[in-house]
């Protein structure tokens, strides 16, 4: 199945010169939806991880769906003040800003194997502070993957260059 032929391009969103890639219609595809889980959790079907943590807000929905598949626990790292309890946080840089991911620190056990995933990895700000966080409480980060990649944007090097191996269903060039 194309995966990429059911995410649409949206010219100049949300500003003049970017191309959106929105995933909302291979969502709304049974058939996709299904083959983009799939293909996610299937390098990890023979030695899944205890965990998969899924980044806020779209990493959600393919980290739910993973975690069901794997037969594993689910770790939501979410924006700042969304989490209950106890959390340790980390900044991490935008386009115009910064913003701060947390992680609930109960539950964790060092040495735990964690699958991180979101929907789309660009410049990898916030998926190198989801990985960062996940070190912080000892957790044994097996991979990164990925609905998207978009390469020009270097976010994958970057996770790679910490010895994460990354993965990404398909990849869009530009920005």
């Amino acid at each position: 199945m194309d995966l990429q032929a059911l995410i649409r391009t949206i010219p100049d969103f949300p500003k003049p010169g970017i191309q959106y890639r929105d995933i909302t219609t291979l969502l709304q595809d049974p058939a996709g939806l299904r083959e983009a889980v799939r293909q996610l959790a299937e390098p990890y079907r023979e030695n899944p991880p205890d965990a998969v943590a899924a980044l806020d807000a779209r990493g959600f929905i393919f980290g739910g769906a993973v975690a069901v598949e794997l037969c594993c626990g689910f770790i939501p790292i979410r924006k700042k003040g969304k989490l209950p309890g106890e959390t340790i946080g980390r900044d991490y840089d935008l386009e115009y800003g910064s913003a701060t991911l947390e992680l609930h620190t109960h539950g964790r056990g060092p040495g735990e194997r964690i699958l991180l995933i979101d929907d789309l990895i660009a410049t990898g700000g916030t998926a190198m502070a989801g990985l960062a966080l996940l070190k912080d409480v000892g957790a044994d980060v097996v991979g990164a993957s990925f609905l998207v990649d978009l390469p020009d944007l270097g976010g994958k090097v970057k996770l790679e260059a910490e010895g994460l191996p990354v993965r990404a269903l398909v990849a869009f060039a530009g920005h």
